[in-house]
Formats: structure tokens, C-alpha cells, sequence
């Protein structure tokens, strides 16, 4: 059962890192959709993203979660609210990214992480550390300097924080596969979002129908660009803790800032630098504890003793140390 657990978490943690690290570099993909505004390629992520899964499922020959799924309103009622809360997170990002807001979307990514153990906190009534504390008051010290900075508070980083840790959350607590918990997201998304498309084409306004080939042929990989990160996230999420969660999620900021400053060229005045240190400073914080925490539990493993004879009394029994 051990090797089984060890085996699951090693997976958790594969699929957690190609996922964030899809997520980072995924900035450069979005402004190749233009002249498509957010709305009609959110649109498209929706239909094409159950195009692919539907696929998918078709090949490994997984359909039996579906019907049960249906049989359990609660579990239904979550996956309605993890397909609204993702497709606010695709809405803001994809419109972050295409109107030169790379390096304040990065820092929702930044901060979500501090969100995670927030709603750890709330939510699944988990303890936390003092320096966990002090980590989560640094992040919001963060937030603070950050607005000052803005003039207004940074509501994309907000938005997008939060939005991902309660898809997070809530993914965890359905506890479906990858596959499918996306086909049931985006099953619910279809509709909606054919809708919205068919209207844009009637209105001669989609740039699917007269961007040429080559556009169409993008918007349709919209699919396989959502979808496959989103499945290593799902897997992730049913294997890993939220809070390995919350330190893998370092991955994809740390890329999409760099992306941000160095090929988009946005602007970092000195306000904003303060406020990206102070969050690095409490991801810093995390990153210690953490580590420090997982090497405890090997210092106080005792190595197991011979069997004590039969007459030794309970109270000289071997006890942790």
C-alpha cells in the first residue's frame, strides 16, 4: 500500500509540473488569436477543449464516471461551479494577456498560492504554522504596497488567485480524473458557449469564418491548449495536497513574469518591484517551512526494535521520540 501511495504522489507531482509549466508559457500562444477578442476565443476554448476530451475518452473507453456523475447531485452541483469559476479564470486571463497585463496576470499565480493555504485554512479547517502565518501576512502586506503603487487594488491578480485556488479546491473535493473532470466542465460550458458563437457568425462578426484557414486552424487548437494542461492539473489534484499544490504553482508565474519583462517588454516601476518582492518574500517564507516540515518526519522515525520478551512490562513499551 506504501509503494501504491509513494507511486500515486510521484505521478500527482509529474502531472502538477507539466501543467504549470504549459501554463507559463502559454502567454505567447494567446495574441496569435488576434484580431479575436477574449470573449470569442473563451468561446472556443469551451467547445473545442470538450472536442478533445470527448476524443480522448472515446480512445481510452471511459465513460461508466458519466452516469454515476448524473446519479449524484451534489457531486453535479460541484462540477457546475468548478466549469464557472475556471471560466472566469480563462475570461480574465486570456484578456490580461492580450491587453499587456502579462506581468500583473503572473502575479495572481504569485498569489494563489497564499490564497491555497488561506482557503486550507477556511475551508478544510487545516492548521497553520507560524511562519506559514507570517507568509500569508508578508503576501498580504504585498497586496497592500501593490495598490498603493496601482492607484487601484490589483483586481486582475485578485480575480485570477482566487478564482484558480477555489477551481482547485473544488476539483479536489469532486475527485474525478483528469479527463474527466474536464468533459464534465466543459459538457456544461458546450451549450453557453456554441451559442454565443453561432450568434457572433450570424452577426458576421466571428473572425473564425473570415480569418482565413490558418486563424480558424489556431482557435480550433485552442482545444488541445486548455485541455491538456487542465488534465495534468486534475490528476494532480486528486494525488498531491493542496499545499504541494500551492509550492508547484511557483513554476508558472516565475515564467509568465519573465515573459512579461523580457518579450512583451511591460513596464516595472518601483512600486510594482516592491510589491513582486514582498510576495516573493513570503513564497520564500513557504518554500522554507515546507521543506523544513517534510524533513521532520525523517528525524523522528525510530528504527524498529527487536520484540521485547514476553514478561517485559507495557510502560518499558518503545514510544515515539
Amino acid at each position: 500500500m506504501t509503494g501504491t501511495s509513494k507511486g500515486e504522489h510521484r505521478t500527482g507531482l509529474l502531472n502538477g509540473f507539466a501543467a504549470y509549466g504549459m501554463w507559463g508559457l502559454v502567454p505567447l500562444f494567446w495574441p496569435l488569436l488576434k484580431p479575436a477578442g477574449a470573449l470569442e476565443i473563451l468561446a472556443h476554448r469551451m467547445v473545442w477543449s470538450l472536442v478533445f476530451v470527448a476524443v480522448a475518452l472515446l480512445v481510452v473507453r471511459r465513460w461508466a464516471w458519466a452516469g454515476e456523475l448524473l446519479r449524484q447531485p451534489r457531486r453535479l452541483a460541484l462540477v457546475t461551479v468548478a466549469a464557472a469559476v475556471i471560466t472566469v479564470n480563462w475570461g480574465v486571463y486570456i484578456w490580461a494577456v492580450n491587453s499587456g497585463h502579462v506581468v500583473e496576470a503572473s502575479l495572481g499565480y504569485f498569489i494563489n498560492p497564499l490564497v491555497t493555504i488561506a482557503m486550507g485554512v477556511l475551508i478544510l479547517e487545516e492548521r497553520l504554522r507560524p511562519v506559514q502565518w507570517a507568509a500569508v501576512g508578508v503576501g498580504f502586506a504585498a497586496v497592500v504596497v501593490l495598490t498603493v503603487g496601482y492607484g487601484r487594488p490589483p483586481w486582475i491578480s485578485l480575480c485570477l488567485a482566487f478564482s484558480f485556488a477555489t477551481y482547485g479546491l473544488v476539483k479536489k473535493k469532486v475527485a474525478l480524473g483528469g479527463i474527466e473532470s474536464l468533459t464534465a466542465e466543459t459538457a456544461i460550458q458546450f451549450l453557453p458557449a456554441l451559442g454565443y458563437l453561432l450568434w457572433l457568425t450570424a452577426h458576421g462578426d466571428a473572425t473564425f469564418t473570415t480569418g482565413g484557414g490558418g486563424h480558424a486552424a489556431l482557435l480550433a487548437s485552442t482545444g488541445f491548449v486548455t485541455a491538456l494542461p487542465l488534465v495534468c492539473f486534475g490528476a494532480a489534484a486528486i494525488r498531491v495536497p493542496l499545499s504541494t499544490l500551492g509550492l508547484l504553482q511557483y513554476l508558472a508565474p516565475v515564467f509568465q513574469f519573465l515573459l512579461g519583462i523580457l518579450y512583451f517588454h511591460e513596464a516595472m516601476p518601483a512600486e510594482r518591484w516592491a510589491g513582486f518582492a514582498l510576495v516573493w518574500l513570503a513564497l520564500v517564507l513557504l518554500t522554507w517551512d515546507a521543506l523544513r516540515a517534510a524533513r521532520r518526519p525523517r528525524r523522528l522515525v525510530v528504527p524498529p526494535r527487536v520484540e521485547a520478551p514476553p514478561a517485559q512490562t507495557p510502560s518499558s513499551a518503545p514510544v515515539d521520540a
